[in-house]
């Protein structure tokens, strides 16, 4: 049976997708970037990611394949694995293997196992139909440059024009002059009248701002506090833990809890929760509230008690 088909479905929805026994796909979601030197637009999408430490089956890739081949859930878990060891047999003979809309995997010259992701499909469903786009650089006109250019082809000179005026025009001239001497007295007198009406306009419209910044300065306002002695005010702010660290998942209420009582006699705190939709029972080492203290308490438990210790990412009400 071919999983990347099933896989793919999966990583539309879901941010993390288990393949047992072999390693786990996650998605993390990239804004949308511009590329300066191709002038390119690219609309934000899913990066798939690989990380072969999580290994643990959580259920979700079979209970997915039961219910599209319509086969019992163990069925579907054989399945999964008869396919992860034709996986893994190619990547010994062949050092790699390629999984369509998904990605490929090799092994690098340290031996280690790398994912390089498809750009092929985005999985980020917001931004379904969007494409990159191409912009064309601006291209500036130097418009001052050509107008320079204009005015030294086409020259605008003025001349002056003499005319010998007559003596008649000259006493027009001195009458026009008188005239016009009396209208700028009186346009000089009805300037100082106005400007007069607008200073004490204005004297008065001081007066009355300062008389409303009296009554505003002269205003009480008051506050109703909370009488009660001792009377405080918590506010409390829930800071979500998405973050979990899986110590195992079972299809049994029983070997689940077995694990807690055995978790517990060595000393730590597991939180075992309740059967998911998909029947199965996690049983967490703990929840964390970012990839930092998840990662640390990780490494940890790596070291100390269960090297198949995973992380889960998931919100839990």
């Amino acid at each position: 049976m071919k999983i990347e088909h099933y896989i793919s479905q999966l990583l539309y929805r879901y941010q993390c997708v288990t393949i047992p026994s072999f390693g786990a796909f996650l998605t993390e979601v990239q804004s949308a970037q511009l590329h300066e030197s191709t002038h390119t637009f690219f609309p934000p999408k899913k990066v798939v990611l690989f990380n072969s430490n999580i290994k643990n089956n959580d259920g979700l890739l079979a209970n997915h394949i039961a219910q599209m081949e319509k086969i019992p859930f163990e069925v579907a878990v054989s399945n999964i694995l008869n396919e992860v060891a034709v996986w893994k047999n190619n990547l010994q003979i062949y050092g790699g293997i390629s999984l369509p809309h998904i990605g490929e995997l090799f092994f690098n010259s340290e031996n280690n196992l790398v994912f390089t992701p498809t750009n092929q499909l985005n999985y980020l469903t917001q931004s379904f139909g969007l494409t990159s786009y191409v912009s064309p650089a601006v291209k500036r006109e130097s418009y001052k440059q050509e107008i320079e250019a204009l005015e030294e082809r086409a020259p605008i000179a003025l001349t002056p024009e003499k005319r010998n005026a007559p003596v008649v025009l000259k006493y027009a001239a001195m009458f026009v002059l008188g005239t016009g001497l009396l209208m700028a007295i009186g346009i000089v007198g009805f300037n100082y009248y106005d400007a007069k009406i607008q200073q004490e306009t204005l004297l008065v419209e001081t007066n009355v701002q300062k008389q409303v910044n009296q009554k505003i300065q002269e205003a009480t306002f008051f506050i109703d506090i909370p009488s009660a002695i001792g009377a405080t005010t918590e506010i409390k702010t829930t800071v979500k833990k998405m973050y979990h660290l899986v110590a195992g998942v079972y299809q049994k209420e029983f070997y689940a809890t077995k694990l807690v009582e055995e978790l517990q006699n060595l000393g730590y705190h597991p939180i075992r929760l309740a059967s998911n939709n998909k029947g199965v029972f996690p049983v967490l080492y703990g929840s964390y509230s970012n990839t930092v203290e998840a990662q640390e308490a990780l490494t940890k438990i790596h070291k100390e008690h269960n090297p198949e210790a995973w992380i889960m990412i998931k919100e839990i009400e």
